[in-house]
């Protein structure tokens, strides 16, 4: 073969490469465009509807914050008071009896207390 005739088919070949390659680009180009306008027109309707969403969501965190807070700074009275429940129910009882019949009882422990409702059925 003669040094022309390969130097000619490399020519070819090489532009048959960058036919190829301009094809590609432009196919790809195309795709990222379509993308481009499908993103475009989800903004526009559901982006911007997710956005308000997402603000009233961020607005009533704040709100549930702020109860949340105050709920947080109610309970240990609450549990204090809870607590002494068992002393209150036996000041109570040995105000009730009479005086001539009157036992000392003994308080029992906070870890032994159980509610009124509960009971043994052993």
């Amino acid at each position: 073969m003669s040094t022309g005739l390969l130097v000619i088919l490399t020519v070819v070949e090489i532009l048959a490469l960058v036919v190829v390659l301009a094809l590609f680009v432009i196919a790809i180009t195309r795709r990222l465009r379509a993308l481009a306008n499908t993103l475009a027109e989800m903004g526009s309707t559901s982006l911007g509807a997710v956005q308000g969403d997402v603000f009233l969501v961020g607005a009533g965190a704040a709100i549930l914050n702020r109860k949340l807070g105050a709920i947080a700074n109610a309970l240990p009275p609450i549990a204090e008071a809870a607590e002494s429940l068992p002393e209150q129910q036996a000041k109570a009882q040995s105000s009730q009896q009479p005086q001539s019949s009157q036992q000392p009882q003994t308080l029992s422990s906070s870890n032994d207390w159980r509610p009124a409702v509960a009971q043994d059925r052993r």
